[in-house]
């Protein structure tokens, strides 16, 4: 992991990424004793993909899980092209 390269409150500052990144190292990556690179990268995809995209509530999108808020955009979305297809094409 590496520390972030703005300044707080310029342009490089990613607060969405640094709050993920004070996540998985306060809930996952301290607890954790691994032995090489390629293990700890694949545990932290396993970790943020089955457990903090579908399990773990933010307070962002009002204490819901991720997974379900973006179900629910794609079933707007087919809804919306099901309604009018020809929205969707691009010229």
């Amino acid at each position: 992991m590496r520390l972030s390269v703005g300044r707080t409150g310029s342009c490089h500052d990613n607060a969405l990424a640094e709050s993920l990144f004070a996540t998985l190292k306060n809930e996952w990556y301290y607890h954790k004793r691994l032995s090489d690179t390629s293990t700890t990268k694949h545990k932290a995809h396993e970790f943020i993909e089955s457990y903090y995209n579908r399990f773990r509530p933010h307070k962002s999108i009002g204490d819901r899980v991720p997974a379900e808020v973006m179900q629910e955009f794609f079933e707007r979305f087919e809804r919306g092209l099901a309604y009018d297809p020809k929205a969707m094409q691009t010229a």
